[in-house]
Parts: structure tokens; C-alpha cells; sequence
């Protein structure tokens, strides 16, 4: 039973640890997951690590390919697009919500975190991007007085993360763009700027990174004719 209760949690653990590189994007769509490998980094054996990749293959974030082996999924381009679509109206609102109620050390935390974005993009640490990407919106949108606004922002940010992994590592020049898009949307609500305006750049701040995709599918297209 102890041996029992011991490769259950090296499963878990191994589990836990090749999800989130596949949700923060240290493993991006296609990455090859080499069972030796992970077992010798993860310093467990073959097998909890196995259970821990079929786990995820039933997830839909591992695909098991003949010939190569366990490799991370590709993104579902439908469901990403309609999933950031669905974001970008919850957000726009919750941040024009959001506004009136933060204050400035909120906001300069808000400006820390996007200064702190610049410095990982700038080392090349996508991971680190990704992770704090999420926190600018998790503690603008945290003032937001509707529950239910706040509840089902969450949600989709996870189920975003799950479908997407790191899209910033497929859609040069989309990092950039996304500080400079935060600094205008704190800005926005230090001068006080309307609800409506708001609700607009955060909203489009979205629809941006959609747009980029999009792009990023056209020129893949072309490279590949």
C-alpha cells in the first residue's frame, strides 16, 4: 500500500509539472515529450510519468504521435478564437467596472507587473510573460464590484491558458504591442476617462491579439505554398 501511495504521488507530481510547462509555454504545440527525458529531469521512473502524460493526453493537451511519441497538442484555432472573443467582452467590462474603484498603489503594482513583463520579454522568458500577462488583468479586474463579472473572468483566463498555452511565442511583435496596450489602459483610468472608453481599449486590447493570430495563420499559410 506505501509503494502504492508513492507512485500514485510521483504521478501527480509529474502530472503537475509537464502541465504547467504546457500551460505557460515552456512547451509550445508540438514539443516533443521524450519519456526518459522527463523522467530524468522529473528524477522519477517511466512509469508515474507515462500515467502522468496519458492524464493529459485525455485533457486533449498531449497527442500521441506513431512513430514520435507523446508530443504537446496544437491549438484548436476555433475554439481559441471564440474563447478570446468571449474574454475580450468579460474583460472589457470588468476592467470599465474595475476603473473607479482602484487606487494608486493598485496601479502602480498594475505598472510594476507590465515593467516586469518587459524586463522577461526582454530576457526571453515567454514563461515568465505568460504567468505575469495574466496577473496585470487578475488585479485590474480584482476591483470589480460584480461577483459574477469577476467569477466568470477567471474562468475564462483558464480556459484560455488550457487552449492556448503561450500564443505570444507564435505572434512576433504581439508582446510589445500588449505592454504598451496595458501602460495606455492604466493611463486611461488614472485621468478618469469614461466607462464607455474604458471598456473599448480593454476590449480591443483582446480583439488585438486575435487579430495577430490571424496573422500568424495567414503567413504560415503563405510559407507553407
Amino acid at each position: 500500500m506505501i509503494v502504492e501511495r508513492s507512485n500514485h504521488s510521483k504521478a501527480e507530481i509529474a502530472y503537475q509539472a509537464i502541465r504547467s510547462r504546457i500551460l505557460d509555454g515552456s512547451y509550445l504545440p508540438g514539443h516533443r515529450l521524450v519519456l526518459s527525458r522527463l523522467a530524468g529531469d522529473l528524477q522519477v521512473s517511466a512509469l508515474p510519468v507515462r500515467e502522468a502524460l496519458r492524464r493529459l493526453e485525455a485533457e486533449g493537451l498531449v497527442d500521441f504521435t506513431p512513430n514520435v511519441g507523446a508530443v504537446v497538442a496544437a491549438i484548436d484555432p476555433d475554439t481559441y478564437v471564440e474563447t478570446v472573443e468571449v474574454l475580450a467582452i468579460v474583460e472589457g467590462a470588468a476592467t470599465a467596472q474595475a476603473a473607479p474603484y482602484l487606487n494608486s498603489a493598485q496601479l502602480t503594482e498594475a505598472r510594476d507587473v507590465n515593467a516586469r513583463m518587459k524586463e522577461s520579454l526582454g530576457a526571453g522568458d515567454l514563461r515568465a510573460f505568460t504567468l505575469l500577462n495574466r496577473s496585470f488583468h487578475e488585479l485590474i479586474c480584482s476591483a470589480c464590484p460584480n461577483a459574477y463579472l469577476r467569477t466568470t473572468h477567471s474562468r475564462e483566463w483558464a480556459r484560455l491558458e488550457t487552449i492556448r498555452r503561450s500564443a505570444f511565442g507564435m505572434m512576433p511583435g504581439r508582446p510589445e504591442q500588449s505592454i504598451d496596450e496595458h501602460e495606455r489602459i492604466v493611463a486611461l483610468i488614472e485621468a478618469g476617462a469614461s466607462s464607455n472608453e474604458i471598456e473599448r481599449v480593454a476590449r480591443d486590447h483582446k480583439l488585438r491579439t486575435l487579430r495577430a493570430f490571424a496573422a500568424r495563420d495567414t503567413v504560415s499559410s503563405r510559407a507553407a505554398w
